[in-house]
């Protein structure tokens, strides 16, 4: 008699994903995004320090799931921040995972497709290139990580 399977009993496999690393060498940060980032955080650390009297507002939908209309969004956006930069210091909400959802989609990241495939590698793809486009433009973006490893792939852009 065999002993019952005690270990990864609800695992069906692994799959290794691309290495942060080789993620950013295929999608690089411009040098224009990489001024918007910088730029959006020292404003934001500055208003925070009160050495801005400028406000700071993430604005942007729940979650992204359609990268077009997200960059459509951010054309707006990005003309009604430089209407208001005097006053206010704009940043786009570019959440890519569901924190609150239990069933159903699980986000861009997790399901880039909307049809349960968890092509994650895919959906780090789409999430770093859509981030790139929006800071290109000149708009900062803002996330909300909730799997650790996300960061790693994202955080040059937010």
């Amino acid at each position: 008699m065999n002993p019952p399977e005690v270990e990864n009993i609800n695992i069906r496999g692994d799959v290794r994903l691309i290495a942060p690393g080789t993620l950013k060498k295929k999608l690089p940060l411009s040098e224009r995004a990489r001024e918007v980032v910088s730029q959006g955080r020292m404003a934001i650390r500055n208003i925070l320090r009160g050495e801005d009297p400028r406000l700071f507002v993430v604005v942007g939908p729940c979650s992204i799931h359609d990268p077009k209309a997200a960059m459509e969004y951010a054309l707006r956006l990005r003309e009604i921040a430089e209407e208001l930069k005097e006053t206010l210091v704009i940043v786009m909400r570019v959440y890519f995972e569901k924190p609150r959802t239990n069933v159903g989609w699980k986000g861009l990241i997790n399901d880039p497709f909307l049809d349960n495939s968890c092509e994650v590698e895919q959906g780090l793809h789409i999430g770093r290139d859509l981030l790139r486009q929006i800071n290109e433009l000149g708009l900062p973006a803002a996330s909300e990580a909730l799997d650790p490893f996300v960061p790693q792939y994202l955080q040059d852009l937010i």
